[in-house]
């Protein structure tokens, strides 16, 4: 069994971060190991609390896994500080992280901010070289490109800007804002489009997670970079479309719907 790591934080409320990401692993039929970077208190409602973990014990949890699993994967979500991005970095140059996924969260769907403003510069100058793939949606393409994105020709030249600053093939996702559920991937030479109808829904809390750790799982089972974007973007189509009604917020997809494999 392939085994996939997730370095992120905590949704007591389950629908995003390290829940999410288990429960889209187990969808994918990978093993999920995990490394906690914080806790938030947080509903579909929103982010009520936020308590990072010290940098001494993310690494120490990075270490324990990658000396032991043989890690065919990861994904990086919410990191919150500078502190925990250097030690990631620190220790993903000592045991190389392989078909890593970088989901630069920065503020929740509510729109609580997940990520210290002064960490952007260290996520996107020193984590995000080391990705595979690097899967902002517009609000984070915005803020590490620094510029307003609005359509498909913005998101695109967002994409290949993100590139040439990190190396890194680049999806930006489109679902938050362009006219239709356009994903736009940029592999350093040629674009890529997905698509996929909009939905008028009240789910949509832990989009963004999912579709990174949907991502990881897919890379991590072997599958090559174009097409596992596409089975992740199925995936999360499928779990929206299967949405339990739950909170009385923005409520979670439903991650027990049945992987491409």
């Amino acid at each position: 069994m392939h085994v996939v790591l997730t370095i992120a934080g905590s949704d007591s409320g389950g629908g995003a971060g390290i829940q999410a990401d288990l429960k889209t692993f187990s969808a994918h039929q990978v093993f999920g190991t995990s490394v906690l970077t914080a806790v938030t208190a947080q509903n579909t409602r929103g982010v009520q609390g936020v308590e990072a973990l010290s940098g001494d014990i993310v690494e120490a949890q990075m270490r324990s896994v990658l000396s032991d699993f043989d890690v065919a994967a990861a994904k990086t979500g919410m990191l919150f500080s500078a502190e925990i991005i250097e030690r990631v970095v620190e220790v993903a140059r000592e045991f190389p992280l392989p078909n890593l996924v970088v989901d630069p969260v920065m503020v929740a769907t509510s729109g609580d901010r997940l990520l210290q403003e002064e960490a952007v510069e260290f996520l996107l100058h020193r984590l995000m070289p080391l990705a595979r793939v690097v899967t902002p949606n517009l609000v984070e393409a915005e803020i590490l490109t620094g510029r307003a994105l609005c359509t498909l020709d913005d998101a695109r030249a967002a994409a290949r800007a993100l590139h040439e600053a990190t190396g890194a093939g680049v999806v930006v996702k489109g679902g938050h804002r362009l006219e239709s559920a356009t994903d736009v991937f940029f592999d350093g030479r040629e674009f890529h489009e997905y698509q996929a109808p909009l939905l008028k829904t009240s789910a949509g809390h832990g989009t963004g997670c999912t579709f990174s750790a949907a991502l990881a799982a897919q890379l991590g089972r072997g599958c090559d970079l174009p097409e596992a974007i596409q089975r992740a973007k199925e995936y999360v189509y499928a779990a929206l479309l299967a949405a339990p009604r739950l909170g009385h917020g923005r409520g979670p997809l439903n991650h027990n719907v049945p992987a491409r494999l």
